[in-house]
């Protein structure tokens, strides 16, 4: 017999630590349910805004938002180029399970990581989302690339660690999905 979860992104939800008033920004959307989940936590005293790099992103990140029933401000623009004030959010959230930063050039990446730095409160916190590589007899029937990700291969961690980010690890692989948090450091150094 199957079992249905109630909440399919409990799991994410709960990686993310996002809590009630939180300012959250997510850059990159590859699924709507999850920004959905996550924007919902920050409750009427927090802030939800998703910056994407295409339409079709932010029609997925606004699909997002609707369905959870939660307002989420959507822009378009590159990662290395946040449209957002310096020390704007709490969390950042980056959902490379679509393979945004994965796909970089090495220059785009770390000008992205050092956005998210400029965009994030001393003390603030980034959580990238990757996917993990298939295993498996998923592994042999699938004709997509298996080799680790962006994140679940440790280059996450040490693309953070490497622009100023401190304490930057993988905190778990769990159901398809790697997290890496890191923290913004409270003072310049």
């Amino acid at each position: 017999m199957f079992l249905k979860r109630d909440n399919p992104h409990t799991l994410v939800v709960g990686m993310t630590g996002v809590k009630m008033g939180d300012r959250l920004l997510q850059v990159g959307c590859a699924h709507a349910g999850r920004l959905g989940a996550v924007a919902a936590k920050v409750g009427l005293s927090g802030r939800a805004a998703a910056i994407v790099p295409d339409e079709a992103s932010a029609a997925r990140a606004r699909q997002g938002g609707a369905d959870a029933g939660v307002l989420v401000d959507v822009e378009i623009a590159p990662p290395s180029r946040l449209p957002a004030d310096a020390g704007a959010f709490d969390l950042a959230v980056v959902d490379d399970t679509g393979g945004l930063f994965g796909a970089m050039g090495a220059e785009d990446r770390v000008a992205s990581v050092r956005e998210l730095a400029r965009v994030l409160r001393p003390g603030g916190r980034v959580v990238v989302v990757g996917s993990m590589p298939r295993g498996g007899i998923g592994a042999i029937l699938s004709r997509a690339h298996s080799g680790p990700s962006f994140t679940s291969s440790g280059d996450a961690a040490k693309a953070l660690d490497a622009d100023g980010f401190r304490s930057a690890r993988t905190i778990g692989e769990r159901e398809g999905l790697a997290f890496v948090e890191a923290i913004k450091p409270r003072e310049a150094g």
